[in-house]
């Protein structure tokens, strides 16, 4: 007696039930999951990337689907009803519809998107197989829905979104709190995302701590003079009456002549050319052109053409890393700070006198 009233009622249950999984699963797809299934060359991973690209084709199959379901089977449900009670208004009328809305809230939306949205990732090849079966049964409805969209409501489509720098910040925000990166490598996508927004002149070495010596002094000087030679790269001056930076010498090949008891050579006779960026520059654009000048120093010019500082490939891969580089001579950890701290000192010792 209730055999069709059920048949009804499971039909637009279980496609409802169907149709909510599939839509969550897809729309919970990632599109980093997306990319490395397509990367393996798996099948799921090109169906997945086609829906991805035009998602409004396996969602417009979805939804249609779903639509057809409830609708027919609640006109049967209807039906069987009033077959069922034909003198009681109030069941047909009020009973039947609160109850057929109460099962397909639970059982066709709350519970199978909630599942799509948990298991998405084991749901993945059964939503991308599923989804491809349904475009093409529903293929007609398709064409046509996608006719209407593209002509009556996709005119302005310029500001598709996209996945954004936040997106990654988020990402990598979601995987340190979960576990799956530590804090080192949640740092380093922070440092990098950020990284070309920062300039030379925020990280660079000031002119004021800088260590610099006359072209034309005699090597064999030079090293008597230092207690202690703790920098690979030496600056030059153009002379002692000048603090013109002319370019820089390695302290390594230096040594080598020294060693060839080449004493008579002046530091100039080692001279490099050293590049020059303005203070403004980025820490990309930088590193750029440390890789392609294959240098790992310049001068930065500020915007008087005077020196500012320098600036090293330590500094760029210690902007990453966003840990100071300290080996066993360096004296100074932060030469930024060393220098603020150096003008302070002068200042205060210039208002005592």
């Amino acid at each position: 007696m209730y055999t069709a009233l059920i048949v009804y009622l499971i039909a637009a249950i279980g496609i409802s039930f169907f149709c909510s999984m599939l839509e969550a699963a897809l729309l919970s797809t990632t599109p980093s999951y997306t990319q490395a299934k397509l990367n393996e060359g798996t099948r799921t991973g090109k169906l997945l990337n086609e829906f991805k690209n035009n998602i409004d084709r396996p969602l417009s199959a979805i939804l249609t689907l779903n639509t057809i379901a409830n609708t027919f089977c609640a006109i049967g449900v209807g039906k069987e009803a009033s077959k069922l009670w034909p003198n009681h208004i109030t069941v047909t009328a009020l009973f039947v519809p609160i109850a057929m809305t109460f099962a397909i809230l639970v059982f066709s939306e709350i519970t199978p998107k909630t599942i799509g949205a948990n298991n998405w990732k084991r749901l993945a090849p059964f939503t991308a197989k599923s989804v491809q079966f349904l475009l093409i049964l529903l293929m007609p409805v398709i064409w046509f829905l996608q006719v209407y969209t593209k002509k009556f409501l996709m005119k302005n489509n310029d500001n598709k979104e996209i996945f954004s720098r936040a997106d990654f910040l988020a990402m990598a925000d979601i995987g340190s709190s979960e576990g799956e990166l530590d804090e080192v490598e949640s740092k380093l996508i922070y440092n990098l995302l950020h990284f070309k927004n920062v300039q030379v002149k925020d990280v660079m070495t000031p002119r004021s701590v800088i260590v610099s010596e006359p072209a034309d002094m005699y090597a064999n000087e030079f090293y008597e003079l230092q207690e202690e030679l703790i920098f690979s790269r030496i600056l030059l001056e153009e002379s002692k009456e000048s603090e013109n930076i002319i370019g820089y010498v390695l302290k390594d090949e230096v040594l080598e002549h020294l060693l060839d008891d080449e004493n008579h050579k002046q530091l100039k006779d080692f001279k490099r050319k050293i590049i020059t960026v303005p203070e403004t520059h980025t820490m990309l654009n930088m590193f750029n052109d440390f890789i392609k000048s294959h240098e790992h120093i310049a001068l930065v010019i500020d915007e008087y053409n005077g020196v500012a500082g320098i600036i090293t490939m330590e500094d760029v891969i210690e902007t990453i890393l966003g840990d100071e580089i300290v080996d066993e001579t360096d004296k100074v950890a932060d030469l930024q700070e060393y220098a603020i701290q150096q003008g302070k000192t002068m200042s205060d010792n210039v208002k005592k006198i």
